[in-house]
């Protein structure tokens, strides 16, 4: 028999292609739908996947797609949810190959995590929430800003307009346009076509077409005579103080900083988030109303949990996760070492902190880890090293990782932290850190990677200074000691951000769920205005005064995506000034055309123009 090399272009690579332009199917699946159809759509994809040889596999998951489709249809009693749960345990059990076994397994897991819809379908005929297609990026964005409207918006080349659309759910349009980690990106619909639309790009490009602080805000109610005490002068505090002044109640912010912004001041560095660039934001927000503010004035210090509540016919506390936290080992307090949310607000006041010539670890791979080891570069470091137990524990945005390697920081993974050497000759420091190398195991429950100990002996890593990117904590003694209910360092609020047993007083971001983002921490503030103005005896809504401009088809031609560029790495390393590059007017014109309006097409969700979700 004669041999040939694989032909070029033969029909298993034209399948690739074609595979590959679908898969962003699965990634961008809507919010919204119904979860039983889509582990419908899982096993019709797996039966085409089977080879036919073995019974479980080529029949069994024919027969679990048919009892699926019962259980969708109201046609279904519990006695056959039994049965379809004890087959597909038969097949994962007697399948030849994966494409069986997963499949079932991929079942049974959703027969534990969505129980409630199969007891809802079963029951009662219906989803436990209505299954109605809802637009991706309003959906995801937890602020739920009109992404589409404001995308349109700068189309048009109207940038007042866009950040006052944006300004109708979140005030910090130029902040998040920096920081944001733009999850209304992920299941954006044009991922169907080619990539998402490079949303905080845009938002970025109208606000550096025009300051914040020149665009005028929405005219606030009429005085109420209320007035709400908000304790926190950070994205969540003042996002909440924005929209309870427009709503006409005075509000009086206390911050325990010389400055407002909180941790968008003193946890994020200069170079991705510039101050005065924040400055317009909460220039803004001020002239929004009625806000007084006194800053260098810190709760349980300078005045009490009780004097608020005494005070104010509602409370705020919107408190970030500004305490670095230590692990519990010998050595820990060294001269030289130091978390790394107390090493960027250090460097964020201004202290000079010399590394020049110093080698530097980090442990941990989050957002503020990356921005600690992106600023000890600029510091002059000689080395910065990262190092992590897994891959799994690089939780920063894979933009923010590559720009760090891109300017010198080296990674090391698989090795879990062991102890801190003590300096022989000066005792108060360390001298090194010891680590243990890992090997990789199975997944957990969330679907990472479990690891252990390897036979390779310990590594030891001399250093001069060592950051602990490990996690950050409130400062909640006070409140927990006038009895407001904390749990683990945490205020205990629920979804309205109201705290049972505390009349009048809310809570929300970083203090409730603990250290997130900027813009939950804004979707926290939004949620405690709305709520507090309720709880006061009022319906405040607040009308932008914007209105997107019309929706037009526009043809599915895959285009690129325009990315935001940033200045040389070996440039930007030397300096804290800001690192991207602005976006053209043709790429933005050219990006915003990429938006596919589902505000107006293929969503089943709208009501009188604008999401109900």
């Amino acid at each position: 028999m004669e041999r040939k090399l694989a032909k070029k272009g033969n029909m298993t690579d034209r399948m690739d292609i074609a595979l590959n332009k679908f898969k962003s199917r699965m990634t961008s699946y809507p919010p919204g739908m119904c979860p039983l159809v889509m582990f419908q759509s899982i096993i019709q994809m797996s039966m085409n996947q089977s080879c036919g040889k073995c019974v479980p596999c080529r029949d069994g998951l024919v027969e679990v797609e048919r009892m699926l489709k019962d259980i969708l249809n109201g046609n279904a009693t519990e006695e056959k949810l039994d049965r379809l749960k004890a087959l597909c345990k038969m097949i994962s059990e007697t399948a030849d190959c994966a494409v069986g076994v997963v499949a079932a397994n991929t079942m049974l897991e959703s027969f534990v995590d969505f129980a409630d819809e199969y007891e809802s379908h079963i029951k009662y005929r219906r989803c436990v929430e209505p299954a109605t297609q809802t637009v991706p990026c309003m959906t995801l964005c937890p602020a739920h800003v009109d992404v589409p409207g404001y995308v349109a918006m700068i189309k048009n080349g109207d940038y007042a307009g866009a950040v006052n659309i944006i300004r109708d759910r979140n005030p910090f349009p130029t902040a998040c346009a920096m920081v944001c980690e733009h999850p209304c990106e992920k299941k954006c619909r044009r991922s169907i076509i080619d990539q998402p639309i490079n949303i905080r790009g845009l938002k970025k490009y109208a606000v550096d077409q025009i300051a914040a602080d020149q665009v005028k805000t929405p005219a606030a109610n009429v005085k109420t005579g209320k007035t709400i005490g908000v304790v926190g002068g950070g994205p969540s505090g003042l996002t909440a103080a924005y929209f309870l002044a427009l709503m006409g109640h005075k509000v009086v912010v206390y911050d325990e900083h010389e400055k407002l912004g909180g941790m968008l001041r003193y946890g994020i560095p200069e170079y991705r988030l510039p101050k005065a660039r924040l400055d317009e934001d909460i220039r803004a927000i001020l002239a929004a109303g009625d806000i007084e503010v006194h800053t260098n004035t810190k709760v349980g210090r300078d005045i009490t949990v009780e004097e608020l509540r005494k005070k104010y016919d509602a409370v705020y506390l919107g408190l970030g996760a500004q305490l670095g936290n230590r692990m519990p080992v010998d050595n820990v307090n060294a001269r030289n070492v130091i978390p790394a949310a107390d090493f960027l607000q250090a460097v964020a006041r201004g202290e000079k902190i010399d590394l020049t010539d110093k080698k530097v670890v980090l442990i941990g791979g989050g957002n503020v880890a990356m921005d600690a080891a992106r600023t000890a570069i600029r510091l002059h470091a000689k080395t910065v090293h990262v190092f992590t137990r897994k891959r799994d524990d690089y939780t920063a945005l894979e933009s923010e990782i590559e720009s760090a390697k891109e300017e010198g920081v080296r990674f090391r993974t698989l090795l879990s932290f062991l102890h801190l050497e003590a300096d022989k000759e000066d005792p108060e420091k360390i001298s090194a850190v010891w680590l243990q190398p890992e090997i990789v195991g199975e997944f957990d429950e969330f679907g990472l990677v479990k690891t252990e100990h390897s036979s390779r002996f310990p590594y030891r890593f001399t250093c001069d200074y060592l950051i602990l990117g490990v996690g950050q904590r409130c400062d909640v003694a006070d409140f927990e000691a006038a009895g407001i209910p904390v749990n683990r360092g945490r205020i205990l609020a629920n979804e309205a951000c109201s705290i049972e047993g505390a009349d009048g007083v809310f809570s929300g971001g970083d203090c409730v769920t603990g250290p997130s983002t900027a813009i939950n921490a804004i979707a926290a503030g939004q949620v405690a205005a709305h709520n507090i103005d309720e709880y006061l005896g009022y319906h405040h809504k607040i009308n932008c005064d914007v209105k997107a401009p019309e929706a037009k088809p526009i043809k599915c031609v895959p285009t690129g995506r325009a990315e935001i560029e940033e200045r040389d790495p070996f440039e930007r390393r030397e300096d804290f000034e800001h690192v991207e590059i602005p976006m053209t007017a043709e790429e933005a014109a050219r990006e915003a055309g990429r938006c596919l309006r589902c505000d107006h097409f293929g969503c089943g969700c709208m009501e009188g123009g604008r999401c109900a979700w």
